[in-house]
């Protein structure tokens, strides 16, 4: 029995032993793999070739240069590929020629872009601290600075959220009592090529339109213009309200989307709204908390012009549940209060800095009743609406509330005021 007992604790022992050296083994493995994989400072970091392809702007003494990293670039300026983490590196470069100091609104750029810390987080790695350090300071040193000395030249990088196609980058420089803002549109290499923006600037290069000088001419052929989309397919079925009309150049505007969280974003749904026998040119969608999206505006470039501005057609909509909807468009159907979703969009655009003008119109040519209810026979959806369209101008901003002017072509607001006085009469009695 002693011989037994005396076997089954040398068992023990051994067994003791050997899992003892086969976690030493682990442990040595797993700390060299760390040490193999730990970040490493990036050796002749070279930004002549984003020099060579970035875009270039220029305001009143103030130069511009962007491109966004490819990931061969990421890799060898940064050392990570934060592709992997779905952030957008892009270069920028600010040459300041002014006397003033220059502050870089990152917000302006993307409101929800990422810090360098924040990106060097997502690539630490355990037992590698002094590696995690370095990455750390590398990828601060690397990030843009917001502050431009007067007469010097600055560059680095921003981390913005992932895009795809075409970036419209923002670059909003504040100096003294004074705003430069540019608007620019890098390419994303290593992306698909982006075939929508290059229609689009086709159409705005070469248009086919009349141009309106007079406004009450231009008014007029805005009554005139179609009240909704129509199918592709050959048939009349109607499609979705035309309820917006924006005017102003496509970078403006555009510009102004991004500061309220729009971004290009389309279904193959929003392709059967059809106008002038053709999809739209663009769909811009706004994205809110975990870029859940809602809120979404068709636009198409319409023949005719004011001023020698472009004029887009918009179809302002929501799904049914707004955020709460399917994310992937799949199920999404068009919520029947059209005109609630319109009036959101107006205060987006208040609110962007480059709404200068807004109005109303009514329309003859779209045949739609006051507080009628319609149907949306490409998107089986029923909804009502007031038949007005809003009509916003806009410019370079930057604009205050106090700037915008209010256009007293139909009353809306006025009868919405009345309403409200009406229902506060009502209430209190």
């Amino acid at each position: 029995m002693e011989n037994n007992l005396s076997r089954d604790v040398v068992m023990r022992r051994s067994l003791t032993i050997w899992h003892s050296l086969i976690m030493l083994s682990v442990t040595m493995m797993l700390l060299t793999l760390s040490a193999c994989a730990s970040w490493h400072t990036p050796e002749d970091v070279d930004v002549s070739t984003l020099r060579e392809r970035a875009e270039i702007a220029e305001i009143r003494g103030v130069r511009v240069k962007a491109a966004v990293l490819s990931i061969e670039d990421s890799q060898q300026m940064l050392g990570v590929n934060v592709y992997e983490n779905s952030t957008l590196p892009v270069w920028i470069e600010v040459e300041n020629a002014t006397d003033q100091v220059l502050w870089l609104l990152r917000a302006g750029t993307d409101p929800n872009y990422f810090s360098p810390l924040e990106v060097a987080w997502g690539f630490h790695t355990s037992f590698s601290s002094e590696a995690n350090s370095k990455l750390d300071n590398y990828l601060d040193q690397s990030g843009f600075k917001s502050l431009i000395a007067p007469n010097s030249t600055q560059s680095g990088i921003i981390f913005a959220n992932l895009h795809h196609n075409t970036m419209l980058l923002n670059v909003d420089l504040l100096g003294h009592k004074e705003l430069f803002p540019f608007t620019l549109f890098p390419v994303i290499p290593d992306d698909f090529r982006d075939e929508t923006l290059e229609k689009l600037e086709r159409r705005l290069s070469t248009p086919e339109t009349v141009d309106y000088q007079q406004v009450d001419k231009f008014r007029a052929a805005l009554r005139l213009l179609p009240c909704c989309a129509k199918g592709g397919d050959g048939t009349i079925a109607s499609g979705d309200p035309i309820n917006m009309v924006v005017v102003g150049q496509f970078s403006d505007i555009a510009s102004a989307g991004v500061r309220r969280g729009f971004r290009a974003i389309e279904f193959d749904f929003d392709n059967k709204q059809q106008l002038f026998g053709r999809q739209p040119d663009i769909v811009i969608r706004k994205a809110g908390r975990g870029n859940v999206i809602s809120n979404w505006m068709r636009m198409w470039l319409a023949p005719i012009t004011f001023q020698g501005q472009p004029v887009f057609l918009v179809q302002a909509g929501r799904p049914i549940g707004g955020r709460f909807a399917d994310s992937t468009g799949e199920s999404l159907k068009l919520h029947p209060n059209v005109d609630e979703v319109r009036d959101m969009l107006i205060g987006d655009f208040l609110y962007s800095g480059g709404l200068a003008k807004l109005g109303f119109v009514t329309s003859s040519g779209a045949r739609i009743p006051m507080n009628a209810t319609q149907q949306d026979t490409l998107g089986m959806a029923n909804y009502q609406t007031d038949g007005l369209r809003a009509v916003l101008f806009m410019v370079t901003r930057p604009l205050s509330l106090e700037d915008i002017q209010f256009l007293d072509w139909v009353p809306h607001l006025e009868n919405i005021e009345a309403n409200a006085m009406e229902n506060n009469g009502n209430t209190q009695h």
